[in-house]
Parts: structure tokens; C-alpha cells; sequence
């Protein structure tokens, strides 16, 4: 393998960003690939990839490289230089990594490898915490697996087309995808490709979402004409998906606390055809207050550590503090709690979370449903997913029913 200077060098340039700068790694990533307009799909996909499996082992490489935060220039080289060793990359004789001791990093690496905190590049604290909520075994299988890149999945917008039609669509277009057994609308890519590029992408016939997010819009068990509500909107990735499960018929209220992620919402609902979304910022507690006792159903995606999708967003371990945990449990408690007001009787109600911890997940169903306002609720079905099961992000959600 053939390594271009100026291809590692804004890997590093990437590096010092997210490490130093605190600044997050897809953000890092699509700057710094428009440095150069020169550069093709292969030189591309070296930076992406080397910075990302830089961050996701992040711990583990620096350990062996003997470099602390915050990293100087000359340390993330280091680190590069024994991504590259353990890689079987021959170092380029250049100034910046002359000496690299290629022998003691294969040693320290056999070494580190034998202690799970190290070899999975995770800080103590959530490896203390997940083997706790999750018993060794089922720990160490998941964040292997979170340690793996994610698949592209697309999710098929059937308010535009049909599963198979894209799939035809796309292979004119030089893209295969296959569809994945058990997710109705789902195709995945074997092979990673730019799809926001094609035709298929800007005529709004699918959106990126992985598998086991299509799940949790169909828990819903939504219906053409009904009042749905989705209480933490954001960008609109299972608002969308709704609205084509209800073929565009009836109310769709999406609410977020952010503006600019509802202004996107639009943005993604004009492509998509989903004429049925009304976006709502939720800037006092009356946006939401005004919708007590009225939706056929509602779709609680509460914030939460995001401990379920490691694999897409690896730099978010590193960012994360034990206090954060406690008050996004405090935060999904109130949430729950307030917004389960607007299902009205007989409705429906799903509380999902991209977490794999149960203090998130179940605890805090359990906890609605002993409560005032969940005395009303009545737990039909939950499902918890684990990528190190069904090879797709980790995830938890509950239907609820109120009686």
C-alpha cells in the first residue's frame, strides 16, 4: 500500500480537531475532505476511515504510543504510526515517525489486548457501568460489535416508491443493495457508496436510516387519518418514516426544543413528499400542553447516551461524562412523564431510546408505569436490541396503551 503524505497528513489534521478541539468527528470528517478537490473515492475513504479507526481505538493507540491529551502534532503521529504497524502498513521513511519501535507496538499490543477496556478502546467508567447492566458476556460481545463500522441502510420511502423499484433504481445508477429479511422497508449496501449523489437520493425515493430505527416508527402501529405526534423530533428521520406509514392521510405534529433540526425536518419532508408534517418548537411547556388528551398516538425518542450506536458516532465515548448519564435518566423521566399526557384513551404509545442500558430503557417504563401518570398505561410489547444480536445499532423500545 502505497501512502500519499498528504492523505495522512489530514488524517491528522482530522485528529487534532476531534481530540483537541473537542469538535465532533463526522462534522471533522466532511471538513476536512473538501480540503482537496483532487482527491478521488479511494483517497476519500483512506481519510474517513483511518480517522475514524483512529477515534474508535483511540484509547488503545494511545497507550501504546505512550502519548497523553492534550496531543501535540508530534504525538498523533505517533498514534498514526502504530495504527499503521498494527495494519501491516510499511512506514514511509519520513521525519515525522523516523524510529518508530515497530517491534515493541506488536508486543504491547498482544499485551493490551488481553484486558477489555484496552483491546475495545473504552473508557473505565462505561466499562464498569455496561458490565453491570449487562452481565460480562453479553458486555463484551456488544462492544465488540459496536467497535465494528456500521452498514449504510437505506430506508425505502414509499410514499415515492417500492423496495423493489429502488433497488432497480439504484443498480442503473451503479449501486447494488439487498434487502434485509424481517425489515419491511430496508436495503443495505455490501458494498459503501455516496448515495446522497444519485438521482434516486435527490427525487426523494429513500432516506440513510439504519435497520433497527425503521423498527421503531412501525411499533407505532400508526394509521392513515389518525392524530400522531412525534414529541422528539429532531431531523425528522422517524417523522418521515411515519408519514409514509400513514400514506400522508391525517395529522403528523413533529416537536423538537431545536428550530434549526424542525427547519431541516422541512427541508427532508419537501424531498420526501410527506405533505401531512406540521412542525411545532417547543419553546414553552404550552406547545406542548395544548395537545393533552388528543393523539391517536405518539412517539416518545428520547434523548439518551446513545450507548446503542458506538458504531456510528465512536468519538461520542470519549466525550461523555458519568454525570451525563444521571441527568439524561432525570431528563427522560420528566419527558416520559409529561408528554404521555397527550396520548388520549385507548391510544398509543411508543418510548424508544439508541441506548443498551436498562436504567434507560426498562427502568424507566417500570418506573412511568408505577406512577401517577402512568397509572392509566398498560405495556403491550418491548423489544431490546442488541448489534452484537441482530448485527444492526442498539436499541430499545416499548409500545404502551392507555387504557
Amino acid at each position: 500500500m502505497k501512502l500519499h503524505r498528504n492523505l495522512v497528513f489530514a488524517a491528522i489534521d482530522a485528529l487534532e480537531m476531534i481530540f483537541n478541539e473537542n469538535q465532533y468527528a463526522d462534522k471533522v470528517v466532511q471538513k476536512v475532505l473538501k480540503f482537496d478537490k483532487r482527491w478521488g473515492k479511494r483517497d476519500r475513504g483512506f481519510i474517513a476511515e483511518t480517522t475514524y479507526e483512529i477515534v474508535r481505538y483511540k484509547r488503545l493507540y494511545t497507550e501504546i504510543a505512550e502519548v497523553h491529551e492534550p496531543y501535540s502534532r508530534q504525538d498523533l503521529y505517533r498514534v498514526w504510526a502504530v495504527w499503521a504497524v498494527l495494519k501491516g502498513i510499511q512506514l514511509p521513511d519520513w521525519k515525522q515517525i523516523e524510529g518508530t519501535p515497530t517491534r515493541r507496538i506488536k508486543g504491547k499490543f498482544d499485551e493490551l489486548s488481553k484486558i477489555r477496556k484496552f483491546r475495545e478502546a473504552v473508557p473505565d467508567w462505561i466499562d464498569e457501568l455496561c458490565e453491570k447492566a449487562l452481565g460480562d458476556k453479553l458486555w463484551t460481545q456488544e462492544l465488540a460489535k459496536l467497535n465494528e463500522p456500521a452498514e449504510v441502510i437505506l430506508r425505502t420511502n414509499t410514499l415515492k416508491t417500492t423496495k423493489e423499484k429502488l433497488r432497480k433504481a439504484l443498480l442503473e445508477e451503479g449501486i447494488v443493495v439487498e434487502p434485509i429479511k424481517g425489515y419491511a422497508s430496508a436495503l443495505r449496501l455490501p458494498e459503501r457508496a455516496n448515495v446522497f449523489q444519485t438521482e434516486s437520493f435527490k427525487k426523494g425515493f429513500f432516506e440513510v436510516q439504519d435497520a433497527s430505527s425503521q423498527l421503531v416508527a412501525e411499533m407505532l402501529e400508526v394509521e392513515p387519518g389518525q392524530r400522531v405526534v412525534d414529541t422528539c423530533a429532531g431531523a425528522g428521520g422517524k417523522s418521515l418514516h411515519l408519514a409514509a406509514l400513514m400514506e400522508n392521510k391525517g395529522q403528523l405534529i413533529s416537536m423538537d426544543i431545536y428550530g434549526s433540526k424542525l427547519k431541516e425536518l422541512k427541508r427532508r419532508a419537501r424531498r420526501n413528499g410527506a405533505h401531512n408534517i406540521e412542525t411545532r418548537e417547543i419553546e414553552s411547556t404550552k406547545v406542548f400542553k395544548k395537545l393533552y388528551g388528543s393523539a391517536d398516538r405518539v412517539l416518545i425518542d428520547a434523548p439518551c447516551t446513545g450507548l446503542g450506536v458506538l458504531r456510528r458516532n465512536p468519538d461520542s465515548k470519549w466525550k461523555m461524562q458519568p454525570e451525563f448519564l444521571e441527568k439524561i435518566i432525570k431528563i427522560q423521566h420528566d419527558i416520559i412523564r409529561s408528554y404521555s399526557k397527550i396520548v388520549k384513551a385507548g391510544g398509543k404509545m411508543v418510548y424508544a431510546t439508541c441506548s443498551i442500558l436498562p436504567q434507560e430503557n426498562n427502568d424507566q417504563v417500570l418506573s412511568f408505569l408505577a406512577s401517577e401518570e402512568g397509572k392509566d398505561f398498560t405495556l403491550v410489547k418491548e423489544k431490546k436490541i442488541y448489534a452484537s444480536k441482530s448485527g444492526y445499532d442498539g436499541f430499545y423500545m416499548a409500545l404502551l396503551e392507555r387504557i
